[in-house]
């Protein structure tokens, strides 16, 4: 094998890609609150999560196992991409004159672009089992709703994708791909539902938002008894399916005898962040001694600070509170974040797993500004010859930042960050970037507390 010294990207073989699932719930001592019935305020009965998801999923949010076989048949599709390389980004090092070692787990290699195809695989498998004839869910950029579309075209499965309106307009490209798999896409929100009407009488120039584009996925998915809901990001069961990014990338690391003191990803709802930090935070609570001083960093846009300024408590996660309450750091249901180019960081909410770990100070947060973020995606595409996803941009800024900070106090650190995906279908963000109008949007306090208010007036015990 090639030392550490000339290996620039770290394979694995087939044979070697993980087989197991990680689940975090199994190794956290402070487990997050249970989700709560939007009725009762009780926690929900799995007959009620029935109505939108298949029962092996719904098992799979519940577990308290530790290791989750993967099915063969998702092994066989993931396998078409999987496993993806970790790349020491030695120009951007050079770029830098750190001595910091900056590696990046490479997602955008997925058919889809993004990490995203890890759980919409397995997602569209165990709802096909059921005999399910449909998927309905939400799409912030597009990389989501492109990865069901994919995953349910391989099962034979319907798809009806809600994408937030400002990404509908920003990335055409986005949209078109998702209808060569064979999905509806309409922009959110609209007229399709109740949801989405309520909305548009309003605020009709709204320009969307995850969260109410969820209240219109949920609700066509629990009006149709064919049809179940899929969401990207934030539950459970969904992060569980994106862990094999962080074994993976463990296994890597041991190939060249490395072991990082920093772990970065960028953070919507958390399942690019949960699924590649996860593995090594379970080194963390094992107490490992080479885990003693790893720092783990969740990065964010200062335009939805959810993490660094949002409240920890219970929230629904849409918009027309039609989601179980869930226990997560939020800036509010009803907080429609500015258009940034970076849309599947537009969420008001946090995951509870990944929301957890930052309360109890396992995790940090911070956050950037639009252009802050660019200019670090500038630098990486022209020292790496990649251009990244504006929300894997996050977590190049983060990167670039410590591996500064290191190059400061002369240490040789190693830094590992989540490539979460490329950034081809979002040229016109660059463009703007290049052209100088490209406008930085900070939440200032007032409008913060004032969605902050309307939390407190949910009145649920925690």
């Amino acid at each position: 094998m090639k030392s550490k010294q000339v290996l620039n990207r770290v394979q694995l073989s087939e044979r070697e890609i993980p087989k197991k699932w990680y689940n975090i719930a199994a190794d956290l001592n402070e487990k997050p609150l249970p989700p709560l019935d939007p009725q009762t305020r009780q926690p929900i009965t799995p007959d009620k999560l029935s109505l939108l998801f298949p029962q092996r999923l719904i098992e799979q949010e519940v577990s308290e196992e530790q290791f989750i076989k993967i099915p063969n048949e998702i092994l066989k599709i993931l396998l078409k991409w999987r496993p993806t390389p970790l790349v020491r980004a030695r120009g951007l090092e050079e770029l830098l004159e750190t001595p910091a070692h900056i590696y990046f787990k490479n997602e955008s290699v997925s058919p889809t672009g993004s990490h995203k195809s890890n759980t919409a695989v397995a997602q569209a498998y165990y709802n096909k089992l059921e005999h399910v004839k449909r998927l309905a869910t939400e799409t912030g950029a597009g990389q989501w709703g492109s990865a069901l579309a994919m995953a349910c075209n391989y099962f034979d499965l319907g798809c009806k994708v809600f994408m937030v309106k400002s990404s509908f307009d920003q990335k055409p490209y986005r949209r078109a791909m998702m209808q060569l798999w064979g999905a509806e896409v309409t922009a959110s929100p609209s007229e399709e539902t109740n949801a989405g009407k309520e909305m548009l009488e309003r605020a009709p120039d709204s320009p969307g938002s995850l969260g109410m584009a969820i209240s219109e996925a949920v609700e066509v998915a629990a009006s149709d008894p064919e049809t179940k809901y899929s969401l990207g990001s934030v539950l459970n069961h969904v992060i569980l399916h994106q862990t094999i990014i962080g074994e993976e990338t463990l296994k890597q690391l041991e190939k060249v005898d490395e072991y990082p003191d920093t772990i970065i990803g960028c953070v919507g709802g958390g399942s690019n962040f949960g699924g590649f930090a996860f593995p090594f935070v379970r080194e963390i609570l094992e107490e490992k001694p080479r885990a003693k001083k790893m720092r783990v960093i969740a990065v964010e846009p200062t335009a939805c600070p959810t993490l660094t300024r949002g409240m920890f408590t219970y929230d629904y996660g849409d918009t027309a509170g039609l989601t179980p309450l869930l226990s997560m750091y939020t800036l509010g249901h009803d907080f429609v974040p500015a258009a940034i180019h970076a849309g599947g960081l537009r969420y008001h909410g946090v995951s509870p797993l990944v929301s957890a770990l930052v309360h109890q100070g396992i995790v940090q947060a911070v956050a950037y500004s639009q252009n802050e973020v660019f200019d670090a995606a500038l630098k990486f595409a022209k020292s790496e010859g990649i251009v990244p996803a504006p929300e894997s941009a996050h977590a190049i800024r983060a990167a670039i930042d410590e591996a500064l900070r290191a190059k400061s106090e002369g240490k040789k650190e190693v830094i590992v960050f989540n490539l979460s995906g490329h950034g081809y279908f979002d040229m016109s963000a660059y463009d703007a970037y290049l052209q100088g109008h490209l406008e930085d949007s900070t939440i200032d306090e007032e409008e913060l507390q004032k969605h902050l208010k309307q939390l407190r007036r949910l009145s649920v015990s925690e």
